[in-house]
């Protein structure tokens, strides 16, 4: 009897492990199939590109002038206003020249006398009462007086401001009246010829080194949303700017039909000579992206789980990013369903 119920015992015992077996089993196999995450893979591809240089700038002509008197004195007539267009050799501005003429005047005396004491002491030289000496020093201080007077009339000849070049005037910075410093601007000119149009950008070493001088650009205006202006390097600045550390570039731009005014906003893409070899992958196969660097996911080995590459983001074309770092050859990322995934996810391809 006693033999019969340790039987009972252990068969009930057996009963109740394989009950608990198969309850802990069940809840297991509904977690796996939770953890299995559908996925869609994308070819990628290369492509040969050369990756554009995107800048902002100010259209400007590339002649332009800030026009001055070469000596200080008072203004005595402003012949024309902001925004008046001006063809070159047309007069601006005068000086008073009631200084600069007694100047002259001064001069011009100075000169007569010069040329009189040298004659009296060539007469003397002559006669052998004057020496060689006061011969010589004569001579000199004529020469003197005629510089002088050559640099009075020189003075006077610049007392006045005319313009450089066919343009308009883009600021007016003194008025009739004041008085004004040697050099003291008095107008700024911009040339009005359509050859004459530039946009300067400012570029990053990394970028000024890619450049050429021909390189195209496309360019957009603000005051012209719906245009897009096309435009060629034509200089490129050999050393850096002090203050923001950019290179200068300018771009010759055509204007076409349209008028273009000095400071109108532009925004520049270039297009470097230098290509390169890019990987192509669609832009949702980007996960933890961050500016210039990113993850994508592959197929592991096994077909069931996933790898996490590193990538470098080189830039932006429509639904695609150009990598500049390359992926392992008939490599194929991860599209849709790529952000629910972890290194550690089990996966299923779908079609």
């Amino acid at each position: 009897m006693k033999t019969l119920h340790i039987l009972l015992s252990f068969l009930l015992a057996v009963i109740l492990w394989s009950c608990g077996t198969k309850a802990e089993d069940k809840p297991a196999e509904v977690k796996t199939d939770e953890a299995v995450v559908p996925v869609k893979l994308t070819p990628v591809s290369t492509v040969v590109r050369a990756e554009p240089v995107i800048a902002s700038g100010i259209v400007s002509s590339a002649e332009e002038a800030r026009l001055s008197f070469k000596i200080g004195g008072i203004i005595n007539q402003m012949f024309v206003e902001e925004g008046q267009t001006v063809h070159k050799g047309q007069l601006l501005a005068t000086l008073d020249l009631t200084e600069i003429n007694a100047q002259v005047s001064q001069a011009q005396l100075a000169t007569e006398k010069a040329e009189r004491d040298l004659g009296r002491v060539k007469s003397l030289y002559a006669d052998t009462a004057a020496t060689l000496e006061q011969l010589q020093n004569a001579t000199t201080g004529m020469n003197v007086a005629k510089q002088n007077l050559t640099i009075a009339q020189f003075n006077r000849s610049y007392a006045q401001i005319r313009a450089t070049v066919d343009g308009t005037v883009t600021r007016k910075i003194a008025n009739a009246g004041e008085f004004i410093a040697p050099g003291g601007s008095v107008y700024l000119l911009s040339s009005n010829r359509r050859s004459d149009w530039v946009v300067r950008v400012g570029v990053s070493d990394k970028d000024w080194a890619r450049l050429r001088l021909g390189n195209h650009a496309s360019i957009r205006l603000d005051a012209y949303p719906d245009q897009t202006f096309s435009g060629l390097v034509c200089e490129l600045a050999q050393a850096a700017d002090p203050v923001n550390k950019l290179y200068e570039v300018e771009i010759r731009i055509n204007p076409g039909k349209v008028k273009f005014a000095p400071g109108l906003f532009a925004k520049v893409t270039l297009v470097p000579a230098q290509s390169r070899n890019y990987t192509l992958v669609p832009v949702e196969s980007i996960v933890e992206g961050n500016g210039k660097e990113g993850f994508v996911y592959t197929l592991a080995n096994d077909k069931k789980h996933v790898r996490k590459l590193p990538v470098q983001i080189g830039f932006l074309d429509g639904d695609k990013v150009l990598l500049t770092n390359s992926l392992p050859t008939e490599t194929a990322v991860i599209t849709a369903g790529s952000a629910y995934l972890t290194e550690e996810s089990s996966v299923v391809v779908k079609n």
